[in-house]
């Protein structure tokens, strides 16, 4: 994918073991700036199936806590976004939730769609809807409307079989471990 003359190229190979594929970072320039969707064009992500997200804090700040040998310890923020995170079926019952874990700047997690569900409810919304509540919370407890929390986009896959999903869920577990 390449989004412009200036992007750079970030080489994600063998991300898991299970794709490959090149990201392109662009300097934003209001002249040429066209964002570009990360997403499977044409795709239904209102389908039922099981969708693996990465949500990165904005510019990578360390929010949610610290990795004190290789185990996450969540901060008073970090717990609240973990019970936002698994509030979710409460406001989107077809959705189910698969492993996940809240790292010091992102989420990775397992959003599993039980059943076709409106578009009105599709991945999209239910992400943009966990990242409009967190971020209000935050900046409610640090009394400060205006703190964006969230990288505006995030990365999905879907996920493409048992085999894949293990894999996943293996990653997700680990993370804290990884340097």
């Amino acid at each position: 994918m390449n989004c412009g003359a200036n992007a750079l190229p970030l080489q994600l190979s063998n991300y898991l073991g299970l794709f490959e594929c090149d990201l392109w970072l662009m300097a934003y320039n209001p002249e040429i700036h066209h964002r570009c969707s990360i997403r499977l064009q044409g795709y239904d992500y209102s389908k039922s199936g099981a969708y693996f997200v990465t949500i990165c804090t904005f510019q990578r700040h360390h929010l949610f806590g610290e990795i004190r040998d290789r185990i996450m310890q969540l901060n008073v923020v970090g717990q609240m976004v973990s019970a936002i995170w698994q509030n979710i079926p409460q406001h989107f019952p077809s959705v189910e939730l698969d492993e996940f874990i809240l790292m010091p700047d992102h989420l990775h997690g397992i959003i599993v769609i039980s059943e076709e569900i409106k578009k009105s409810n599709s991945l999209p919304t239910i992400i943009q809807n966990f990242k409009s509540i967190s971020t209000r919370k935050i900046n409610r407890i640090n009394q400060n409307s205006s703190v964006s929390i969230w990288q505006r986009n995030y990365y999905e896959r879907i996920v493409r079989g048992e085999k894949e999903l293990h894999s996943l869920r293996e990653y997700i577990m680990t993370n804290p471990e990884k340097p």
